[in-house]
């Protein structure tokens, strides 16, 4: 394209990766070291957010989605206009070569470690769950980041269904199906039967999407996060945040290169504060009253016996898989 002049059709135009060489060389305008922060939605990415951030080194963004959600950071260049000024024969900073990948790269670090820098931090990181991209995400990031760390969080998939539900009927009621909004309506009006497990809180067109968005994404996200990330992808469980958070998060600080000495009692006093529960509660008064934010095992109050069926049907094996389950007796 650029020898010839010739635009490529913008549907058969494809970023590069960018070359270790081309990483070496951006180091010197962006130096701090980079990860990201990936995880099914509702799945505790805020959590380790708040706590990887008490570390004077490392600092970690909010939900810039380069590579989580559509459009992603590679699509910043799909109109023919882009493509055409990024290719133009008249151009001379380029040296010749294609250096989309590099210009895209370098904007990405300028938003990563301008926040970063005001912090006096040199770890610099960004959350965004890839509930809607799976192992696609991983695929992206290393396009642009094949020397970044990957930290991946995974949650009981039952747990992060339930979570997921009530943040749907509180933040997206207007997407919401008509089936969907009774089932709101009604559990607002007399929860007990959803919180005894005698009356379910998902349709079972909802929950066999949810249960199946939630195999693909921890099986993709994994398989890809291992196989081009290897020694520099990290796996954590929720879980384990909530019953030993300083040993946990140490071993994330660690995985970054930061030393997590005498920080125990910050992480003890920061889990001891649960703002998205006060929000929630703010936003949604009554609804959410008789649930506690972030707990585990919730879902053994709200799954009925159909949704249990329904769950190990289409993803009994994975919570096997994680830990979560030793067999499908439950």
């Amino acid at each position: 394209m650029l020898r010839t002049g010739k635009l490529d059709p913008i549907n058969n135009h494809k970023v590069r990766p960018i070359t270790l060489e081309e990483v070496e060389e951006i180091k010197n305008f962006f130096p701090m070291e980079k990860y990201f922060i990936f995880g099914h939605a509702r799945s505790g990415t805020t959590l380790l957010t708040r706590l990887i951030r008490l570390h004077p080194e490392v600092h970690c963004n909010y939900q810039a989605h380069f590579f989580t959600r559509k459009p992603m950071w590679s699509d910043m260049i799909s109109d023919s206009q882009s493509i055409q000024w990024f290719s133009r024969r008249s151009n001379r900073w380029n040296r010749g070569k294609d250096l989309t990948t590099v210009a895209l790269r370098a904007m990405a670090d300028y938003i990563l470690e301008r926040d970063a820098r005001l912090e006096g931090k040199t770890i610099v990181g960004d959350k965004s769950p890839n509930a809607r991209t799976n192992g696609r995400a991983v695929t992206e990031m290393h396009t642009f980041y094949p020397e970044a760390r990957l930290i991946y969080i995974v949650r009981d998939g039952r747990d992060t269904l339930v979570s997921h539900r009530f943040q749907h009927w509180i933040d997206g009621t207007k997407h919401l199906p008509r089936a969907d909004i009774v089932l709101r309506d009604a559990f607002a009006k007399n929860p007990d039967p959803f919180m005894s497990g005698k009356r379910s809180i998902f349709t079972e067109s909802s929950l066999r999407r949810m249960a199946e968005g939630w195999v693909h994404n921890v099986s993709e996200t994994d398989r890809m996060g291992r196989e081009l990330y290897g020694d520099r992808y990290y796996v954590l469980r929720y879980e384990d945040l909530l019953s030993s958070s300083y040993e946990t998060i140490a071993g994330v600080w660690r995985f970054l290169g930061a030393d997590p000495a005498g920080l125990d009692k910050i992480v003890a006093q920061e889990m001891e504060r649960n703002p998205d529960a006060d929000y929630q509660r703010k936003a949604a008064g009554d609804l959410v009253k008789n649930l506690e934010k972030g707990k585990r095992d919730s879902w053994r109050n709200l799954f009925t016996e159909e949704d249990k069926r329904i769950f190990k049907e289409i993803a009994g094996e994975t919570l096997i898989t994680w830990g979560y389950e030793k067999d499908l007796e439950w």
